[in-house]
């Protein structure tokens, strides 16, 4: 006989302890197949979709869209059939307990069970869907949810039932695919979405809830700022022979399919300059009162997102050449602004750099990210007058600040480091002989 199944927020990974359950992709009276989306959750590290662990009938949704959510708690009843007499269902034989990490060499058989994982860190049948039945490549984000619900955030439902507005009507514009407040009101107005992005707010003042990224970000940001004791040093260096290096390497073969930018050259500088400077690519553990130096380099590029500021990281960047470096660069831009960092590509980084230049802002004093030695701010190249060669010319000036952990370097090492890769910019030959 039938029975009801109850599933709790999974541990999602990270010592992650709540998500923000962003849209439900069934609704009560569904009926839903093993590993089937079910909702849509945002961490602090990242959104994901939740596959169901059980084939049933949804019998009850615990959580409404907007809601923070503590690990452990329940989320969805399902109705599951087929029950023995201990109460157990025979889907539960089949299906074993939600995973949030899966071998890639694990096999997958040709049949219609799989082992339910979390987006992003599985894999999926070929062929399949990841919001269930067949289709030609994973889905990690849609613009409509099961049965073709649009994805929206509770209140823009509210203003589009206040309105009579049906959201499928109404193009989206938000970075998940969703249908975003702006998106309703320029469809109320008869103007077209991609000619107006501007908000039309009501009253003098508009609040936002602190969750996910951004709040994940502010703890980060104090914990940080009071825990770890900030140097900040500066540097001003002519990179005028860089960008000459730049523009031949951009008519080279080997980049004839890669962007490459000023930022992929800083990268490789401070990727040289840390062979010779390992303090500042080293964490402090508090618990064991001991400094753990790296001997690999996970580069973190800090971005600006739709979800806020986030910091991925470049896996082993330290055995990247300039090719795969400005390829990976592009790659990981890409897939922040598009909201699509996993956790993985957030976790685990070494040393930062934050690109302040593409702002027009010539330079600041970064905190450091979280369990990271320095963090290397870039600041916008500027033609401006220079002394070259005992005389003044008109060249290509940037400016480069270090905030580093002052447990970890000293002044000497942060000093030497900084000073090294304004000279691997200011004279790029150095760069390449050294790497």
């Amino acid at each position: 006989m039938p029975t009801i199944k109850s599933f709790p927020l999974p541990d999602l990974g990270e010592g992650l302890t709540e998500a923000d359950l962003l849209t439900w992709l069934v609704a009560v009276g569904d009926t839903i197949e093993l590993n089937q989306n079910i909702a849509e959750v945002e961490t602090a590290k990242a959104a994901v979709e939740l596959p169901s662990p059980f084939a049933g009938v949804v019998a009850a949704l615990h959580v409404s869209e907007g809601d923070t959510v503590e690990v452990g708690v329940p989320i969805i009843d399902i109705r599951v059939d087929g029950s023995s007499e201990d109460g157990n269902s025979e889907d539960d034989a089949a299906a074993p307990e939600l995973a949030t990490e899966v071998d890639d060499a694990s096999p997958v058989e040709d049949s219609e069970e799989r082992v339910p994982v979390l987006v992003g860190y599985g894999v999926a049948k070929e062929g399949s869907s990841r919001r269930g039945g067949r289709g030609t490549a994973p889905v990690t984000a849609a613009s409509s949810g099961q049965n073709g619900k649009p994805l929206a955030t509770p209140p823009v439902r509210k203003i589009a039932k206040d309105n009579a507005v049906d959201l499928a009507e109404v193009p989206a514009t938000g970075s998940r695919g969703d249908v975003t407040r702006e998106d309703v009101e320029t469809y109320l107005e008869g103007e077209d979405p991609a000619e107006m992005r501007i908000p039309q707010r009501t009253g003098r003042e508009e609040r936002t809830p602190i969750k996910g990224v951004r709040k994940h970000t502010a703890d980060a940001m104090v914990r940080s700022a009071f825990t770890a004791p900030h140097v900040t040093e500066f540097v001003t260096v002519d990179v005028t022979d860089t960008l000459t290096l730049l523009e031949s390497l951009r008519s080279s073969a080997h980049f004839a399919d890669v962007r490459l930018t000023p930022l992929a050259l800083v990268s490789k500088a401070v990727l040289v300059a840390l062979k010779s400077n390992p303090s500042l690519n080293s964490s402090w553990d508090e618990a064991a009162q001991e400094i753990v130096t790296k001997h690999y380099v996970n580069l973190g590029i800090a971005a600006a997102t739709p979800r806020g500021l986030m910091v991925p990281n470049i896996k082993d960047a330290h055995e990247l050449s300039l090719v795969d470096i400005a390829r990976a660069l592009a790659d990981l831009t890409r897939t922040a602004k598009e909201g699509k960092s996993s956790s993985a590509d957030l976790a685990d980084g070494t040393i930062t750099i934050t690109n302040v230049g593409v702002f027009g802002v010539d330079a600041g004093t970064p905190i450091l990210n979280p369990g990271e030695a320095a963090i290397l701010c870039f600041g916008s190249i500027r033609r401006m007058p220079w002394e070259h060669e005992g005389a003044i010319a008109l060249r290509s000036v940037t400016t480069l600040s270090l905030s580093f952990d002052h447990r970890l370097v000293d002044g000497q090492q942060g000093s030497q480091f900084l000073a090294l890769v304004g000279r691997l910019l200011s004279t790029p030959v150095d760069m390449i002989a050294l790497s």
